[in-house]
């Protein structure tokens, strides 16, 4: 089985220090992380782990939707999928409290229904949904443009 792995080092204190993730097993990129930033409205160019699951968790439902549709009798076309990650704060610190997901897309070889269906089962079973169950809110809204 592939492990993977990535590296942060921070300097500083929460609210004034900073620092860089990096991920070490593709070698694709090292990115800046703030604690201010990473509950801020806007991120300006600073990423935080709430992105990077949001990330996680968009490419794994991808995977996973497609193989499921493949076993459904589909081909996928075009599929998009985004994930909405919330942090807020609770007693001692930070919970993620919701993540929205919204797969919007089509794939030959089955009905809407069957798209929508396969969609909620690839949000329970995906390797990232699974390792998330504890959030409180997960939603899914799918878009069929068939």
């Amino acid at each position: 089985m592939a492990t993977r792995t990535a590296r942060t080092a921070w300097s500083g204190t929460l609210n004034e220090g900073s620092g860089q993730v990096e991920l070490t097993s593709s070698g694709t990129g090292t990115f800046d992380v703030s604690f201010p930033r990473r509950t801020a409205d806007q991120a300006e160019g600073v990423t935080s782990p709430e992105e990077l699951i949001a990330a996680a968790h968009t490419s794994c439902f991808a995977m996973q939707f497609s193989g499921l549709l493949g076993k459904a009798g589909g081909t996928p076309e075009q599929v998009e999928v985004t994930a909405d990650v919330t942090v807020t704060p609770v007693s001692g610190g930070l919970q993620i409290s919701k993540i929205a997901l919204k797969v919007r897309g089509y794939a030959s070889g089955v009905d809407e229904e069957t798209f929508r269906k396969t969609a909620e089962e690839a949000k329970d079973t995906c390797p990232v949904s699974v390792a998330l169950k504890n959030v409180p809110e997960m939603t899914l809204d799918v878009e069929y443009e068939g």
